[in-house]
């Protein structure tokens, strides 16, 4: 027997005999998936040479998709290869024969489809790609934290750091280019005189210093004074030059203050009836130009803004979003700012996707009915009486299809007012049989989900409907309509082409389901017989790059269509105008919102309390261990508790006392009070302006903390030892990842800035959460070394700071002295499980199946 001693002695003859390499197996024992996937980039020697990740896509605007790049010189095959996400259990993708990517080429991984080979997982907001050679070497590595605005992409290709493109360029080069666009141009009669408005289609602020505006004369040039930016999705204005001016506003929520120099300041042409507008960067590449060959009788701006193509405005809207006549333009969410979590972490695994409310007998509040796709679960919640939610059925019920097998990718969720004792399900597939496409609404009977298996009573399955749809592109979303609403508006059948008529389609029951199907943006009207068959009544087109969750609200008499990650957490309002279903109203999402969040799954409330119905989210992603948030829409407070009840019965559609969509209290858009400026008006200075997105008429507001000014940037002074230590983060950073940072849970709720010294550099102002974390990107061109980060109040007193090593962004993790190699790291972390060291690591978030 080997004394304690000797076996101590062998187990450190074992770390550094794998320190000193024997963890870098050899081919022949490589395991795909068996390495860590959250470690960012790696490209290896020998017969990848010259490959590199390229490009991600994981949005799933159509299908998610990773580019690969050929640098080299000689082409490079494939065949054999396999693809992996962040999550290990995944069945890896074997690229297949004839996968060769050329010299200089593109090869592009996608997933699949019912017409194309691929792999058939989702990659999620915060996930990884690795990629194994023919004998399960990993040989490429990316991850990434979040989804990006449109993709990641090398910049230049195959050898820089990946970055929120300005736009997706699927198997071919990536567009590197400045973000800044023309977006309006006011070229007679503007105020103070000529314009130019831009705006931001990045993810990043855009410093305009030393970019040159010309117009169709090239001796006439300006160049935009140092220090003028324009935010993601901000607008800023370079105005004509006029004697004598003051500094200059333009109108718009949020306005930062601009850099004009007073007399002068500003472009000295003017702008013809015939002419054009030219804008290269400081190193004088063209950005955007915009020609014309006559005045508009408003302006000329893009539809929509910063990537649509120009065209007549409905009037002037001077550093805000364009408007045109007939065009729905997106608006500020009316309700409170933020979303708030209610649901102990771990309650759910991932995967919560659809949602429901409807009133209930035993809590004013209400109930939610929950599911989950992954693994086909079906949740009953309730108010937990501390402000969450949990479920009542903590296991979930375990959803099958009639014949008791399968696993239902259950996605949405609805109950409907004649036919209380049942649940319906839309699902896009089996993911027993994940490669097949199966979109169908499942019945089944349950009051409470109180059981813990359920079998289909009935599938009505609308593949045939879809030819060609992708496996998981299918149902997102369900919920029901009654036909006394749908005929008391004039609905129309497209169909028969007459108006609805119910008792054609004998069996339906007494309303329509309308479903959301992510893979076409469109929601579409269905009758389901009894006798499991189905017809199409009417096709509604989504104004989204897909539809994650539609829900009927008989409170505003209109239908929400919802969006996810994707679209930026954007939500739309649909009435039936002229007997088809129309937008009303486009809503950005809550601003303290996290635009990232998976959210698949989309709530109201029928209860008015204080002015405010709930608003209910389910994120996909469970982010930071937290699947359900809530929100809140403004609503009549005069209604009685319990009025409104979602797909219930009480009371009768349209029975609710908050306005319609464009109606009631809320401003039509150029309303606005009398503190907000008219589109074109603003200040007297031409000085170059710059915004931030917002609404040019305030909807109603619920209550909630307003809006914040523009961040005070601390002195370095400030940065003291007596506030040193109230604030924690990680020692170390690698440039291009995120941070988190401990606040305290004294500032939970409120909105902080993050800056980075010596030079203050703001990384992000989030809202504080209730455990006191902040999150916030590091920049990847932040240069390599020590660096303070502070945490500030709005108003530039600062909260806490600490010091912190930024790591270059390598995806190496940085030691003092040699670096060492992915295999030692490795080996030190066993050898120090091996002497004892016990690490509690919070449970990862991975791509779902969405």
């Amino acid at each position: 027997m080997h004394t304690p001693a000797l076996r101590l002695g062998a187990g450190l003859a074992t770390g550094i005999a794998l320190a000193a390499g024997v963890l870098t197996a050899t081919p022949a024992v490589a395991a795909v998936g068996d390495d860590d996937p959250t470690v960012g980039a790696r490209v290896t020697t020998g017969p990848a040479a010259g490959l590199a990740i390229n490009e991600v896509e994981s949005n799933a605007d159509d299908t998610d998709w990773v580019e690969l790049v050929n640098t080299s010189s000689a082409a490079i095959d494939l065949s054999g290869w396999r693809f992996l996400d962040s999550d290990s259990s995944h069945t890896a993708y074997t690229l297949p024969q004839g996968s060769t990517i050329a010299a200089g080429g593109y090869l592009v991984v996608d997933q699949e489809t019912t017409t194309r080979s691929g792999f058939d997982f989702g990659l999620g907001g915060a996930d990884s790609v690795r990629l194994y050679d023919a004998s399960g070497t990993l040989t490429l590595r990316y991850a990434w934290t979040t989804h990006a605005a449109v993709t990641y992409g090398s910049c230049p290709d195959g050898s820089g750091t990946l970055v929120d493109t300005t736009a997706s360029t699927k198997g071919g080069p990536n567009d590197c280019s400045s973000p800044v666009r023309i977006n309006e141009v006011e070229s007679q009669g503007g105020t103070p005189g000529d314009w130019v408005e831009l705006t931001n289609v990045g993810t990043t602020t855009v410093d305009l210093g030393g970019y040159v505006l010309r117009d169709g004369e090239d001796d006439h040039a300006w160049t935009v004074p140092a220090g003028t930016t324009v935010a993601p999705g901000g607008f800023t204005v370079l105005d004509e030059a006029q004697a004598g001016a003051d500094a200059d506003t333009a109108p718009g929520a949020g306005a930062e203050t601009g850099t004009g120099t007073g007399a002068g300041a500003g472009f000295g042409f003017g702008l013809g009836k015939a002419d054009r507008v030219r804008l290269s960067d400081a190193r004088g590449v063209l950005v955007d130009e915009y020609s014309w060959t006559a005045h508009a009788a408003t302006t000329y701006g893009r539809n929509p803004d910063g990537t649509g193509a120009f065209a007549e405005t409905a009037e002037p809207t001077k550093g805000s979003t364009n408007r045109f006549a007939g065009v729905v333009t997106a608006e500020a969410w009316p309700g409170g700012p933020d979303e708030t979590v209610l649901d102990a972490e771990d309650t759910f695994t991932g995967d919560l996707s659809g949602l429901d409310w409807t009133s209930s007998a035993s809590s004013q509040d209400g109930q939610l009915w929950a599911v989950q796709n992954g693994d086909g679960l079906l949740y009953h919640l309730v108010p937990d009486g501390r402000g969450g939610w949990a479920p009542t059925n903590t296991a979930g019920v375990d959803l099958r299809y009639a014949d008791g097998t399968g696993t239902p990718d259950a996605e949405g969720v609805t109950v409907t007012a004649d036919d209380p004792g049942a649940v319906y399900v839309s699902t896009e597939r089996d993911n027993d049989v994940s490669k097949v496409s199966r979109p169908a609404v499942l019945r089944f009977a349950t009051t409470d989900g109180s059981e813990s298996v359920l079998r289909a009573t009935d599938e009505w399955d609308l593949a045939a409907d879809f030819p060609g749809l992708g496996a998981n592109a299918g149902l997102e979303g369900v919920t029901w309509v009654p036909d006394a609403w749908l005929t008391s508006r004039g609905f129309v059948d497209q169909h028969t082409g007459a108006t609805y008529a119910p008792a054609a389609y004998p069996g339906h029951g007494e309303g329509l389901f309308l479903v959301g199907v992510e893979g076409t943006a469109s929601v579409y009207a269905y009758a389901l017989m009894d006798d499991g068959s189905s017809q199409r009544v009417a096709t509604i087109a989504a104004p989204f790059s897909l539809v994650a969750e539609v829900q009927f609200d008989p409170t505003l008499d209109a239908l929400w269509v919802v969006c996810d990650e994707a679209c930026s957490g954007r939500t739309a309002l649909f009435d039936v105008q002229d007997g088809a279903f129309t937008l009303a109203t486009l809503y950005e999402a809550p601003a303290n919102a996290d635009r990232t969040l998976a959210n698949e799954g989309f709530a109201i409330s029928g209860r008015c309390v204080d002015g405010a119905r709930a608003t209910f989210y389910a994120d996909d992603n469970d982010t930071n261990g937290a699947s359900l948030r809530a929100g809140t829409y403004p609503c009549d407070a005069v209604e009685e508790p319990g009025d409104g009840d979602g797909d219930g019965g009480a009371p009768a559609p349209g029975d609710g006392e908050t306005p319609a969509p464009g109606g009631g209290e809320t401003p039509a858009p150029g309303d606005g009070g009398d503190s907000t400026p008219a589109p074109g008006t603003g200040g007297s200075s031409p000085a170059p302006v710059p915004t931030t997105p917002g609404p040019t008429t305030p909807g109603p507001t619920a209550p909630g903390p307003a809006a914040p000014a523009a961040p005070v940037a601390p002195d370095v002074s400030a940065l003291v030892d007596g506030n040193r230590a109230s604030v924690s983060a990680p020692s170390n950073v690698r440039a291009g990842s995120s941070l988190t940072i401990d606040v305290g849970t004294r500032y939970a709720g409120q909105r902080v800035a993050v800056w980075l010294f010596s030079e203050p550099r703001l990384l992000g102002t989030p809202v504080v959460a209730a455990d006191g974390a902040v999150t916030v990107a590091v920049p990847a061109d932040v240069p390599a070394g020590q660096h303070r980060i502070a945490v500030v109040a709005f108003d530039g007193t600062v909260l806490g700071w600490t010091g912190i090593t930024i790591d270059p962004a390598t995806g190496s993790l940085a030691f003092t002295g040699a670096e060492l190699g992915g295999g030692i790291a490795a080996a030190l972390l066993l050898l120090a499980a091996g002497a004892g060291v016990l690490v509690a690591r919070r449970r990862r978030t991975v791509g779902s199946p969405a």
